[in-house]
């Protein structure tokens, strides 16, 4: 028998209670009820919410061994407070066959240490052009249901409607990456007033904007599911405050570096800030955060995207885009939101637990901290101040742009079906 129990946590920043965990559920919310076997875990000042959920992490097995691991971002996701990510399709193979994503959903089950959930390919080797086999990956082992060609955008409105009307009939979403690729050939960062006085080729917000506008369109007059990934402008979240007022079933994403940091950040050339798509302006920062703030963007996702330093150790416009952020994006929420009263430690549960969950069809995530439920718990130290070190991630890649700066809070403790996955040092001695 497997028994825990964490002793005085605050339930959602709410209600002390006593979470006890028996057989992978959670089977009482009083110590009384305890076996006397059980561990005991003194949660003191220490906040419990549901385990956090990523629908959007790049574990590149199979394929960039190099760069990222099932393993090595399994134990960087439990690390961060994750019992749950959804690994995108951009390996190699591309995850666009019933084989390819049973052997990722596999490995995950194997390690043990979250959830992995594969994310199927929208079309065949993410070349846009024919739609993959997604009806065969619905029903392998691994019951995909999300499907994204992330990294590209399915550009064609005809291809990209067909896709919304196949994954209707089995209750699936197709996740898009929203970027018009004639707008943004070349770009090298957020076009505007710092693209120019850098020399860098500017990405616009249209080229996000307007495929996003397109998409909701499509999801509306097919009736379909649509998920906006990493949404990142002022634009965009007006088009989907605009969706939603509609009645047109979409969700979208932000993640938290562009709920922190500003293409001023690129003024240095370093590459670790070069990400898709690029840090936005402090006015789309604002425009984010106050999205998300009224529910108009429903999750934070981290994008976590590994590459080896020969990909990230150059110049500028040869560095390949993308930032690691499964450990850090709660210290992040925390200090961009929580801190600053714009969300309650219960609307964190909502936008990193429950909802993506939701959009990706429960699995027994995101369950409410209540007695029967299972027992997948993240224990947040509100308090414990850190200064971030990349050389320190459980990453196989260290290219994280947050290198030197001070987040607040971080998970001290994360339990997948009542079994500890992560346990800071201070909490390891809990007694028996």
């Amino acid at each position: 028998m497997s028994a825990f129990v964490i002793e005085n946590a605050s339930l959602y920043g709410d209600t002390t209670a006593d979470l006890v965990m028996v057989d992978g559920e959670i089977a009482s919310l009083s110590r009384a009820d305890a076996p006397a076997e059980a561990t005991v875990i003194d949660g003191s000042g220490l906040v419990a919410l549901p385990g956090l959920v990523d629908l959007h992490t790049h574990l590149r097995e199979p394929g960039r061994e190099d760069a990222e691991t099932i393993e090595s971002g399994s134990r960087s996701a439990a690390k961060g407070g994750f019992v749950a990510v959804h690994a995108m399709a951009n390996t190699t193979p591309t995850a666009d066959t019933a084989g390819v994503v049973e052997q990722v959903w596999s490995r995950g089950r194997e390690i043990g240490l979250v959830d992995v959930f594969p994310v199927g390919a929208v079309t065949v080797g993410l070349g846009g052009t024919q739609l993959s086999e997604m009806g065969a990956m619905a029903n392998s082992r691994a019951q995909v249901r999300v499907f994204s060609d992330d990294g590209k955008c399915v550009h064609d409105p005809l291809l990209m409607r067909r896709a919304l009307e196949y994954v209707k009939t089995f209750g699936g979403v197709v996740a898009q990456h929203s970027q018009d690729p004639r707008l943004t050939e070349g770009s090298q960062m957020n076009e505007g007033l710092v693209s120019s006085e850098l020399g860098l080729a500017g990405w616009p917000s249209v080229a996000e904007e307007s495929i996003i506008a397109r998409d909701v369109l499509l999801a509306g007059h097919v009736g379909s599911r649509l998920h906006v990934c990493h949404l990142s402008t002022a634009g965009s979240v007006e088009i989907i405050r605009w969706a939603k007022a509609k009645g047109i079933d979409v969700t979208a994403e932000v993640m938290p570096h562009h709920l922190l940091l500003t293409d001023d950040s690129v003024r240095g050339y370093d590459p670790r800030f070069k990400v898709n798509p690029p840090l936005r302006t402090q006015e789309d920062v604002d425009a984010v955060r106050a999205g998300l703030a009224d529910g108009t963007i429903d999750i934070v996702a981290t994008d976590h995207a590994p590459h080896p330093d020969e990909d990230k150790d150059c110049e500028w416009g040869a560095a390949a885009m993308g930032m690691i952020g499964l450990e850090t994006a709660l210290g992040i929420v925390q200090k961009t939101m929580v801190d600053s009263g714009a969300l309650s430690w219960r609307d964190v549960a909502r936008v990193m637990s429950e909802t993506p969950a939701r959009i990706g069809l429960d699995h027994g995530h995101g369950r409410p901290l209540a007695v029967g439920e299972p027992a997948n718990v993240t224990l947040v130290d509100p308090n414990a101040a850190w200064t971030v070190e990349p050389s320190h991630t459980a990453s196989r890649s260290n290219n994280s742009p947050f290198g030197g700066i001070e987040l607040p809070g971080r998970a001290a403790a994360t339990f997948l079906r009542g079994v500890p996955t992560h346990l800071i040092p201070a909490l390891e001695g809990a007694s028996a």
